[in-house]
């Protein structure tokens, strides 16, 4: 059985001088992507929590990449 790996909490990376995300669409074919602020959440959360709940405005997608934006 595959295990997902567990990605940094925002907490990490405020901790780390990090305060935005960048999200792109997951869909090879459409290239929407948004940058956002990550105050509104909570340190516990995972960016792979946040993946799980994207979806594209633009395509309808499902997937998302969720990074942290260094800007």
């Amino acid at each position: 059985m595959m295990t997902r790996l567990q990605t940094a909490t925002l907490g990490e990376l405020r901790a780390s001088g990090v305060h935005g995300l960048l999200i792109c669409c997951g869909d090879d074919c459409c290239e929407y992507s948004i940058s956002i602020d990550i105050d509104r959440w909570p340190d516990g959360t995972r960016l792979c929590d946040l993946e799980d709940k994207c979806s594209c405005p633009v395509c309808g997608a499902r997937r998302a990449n969720v990074q942290p934006d260094f800007d």
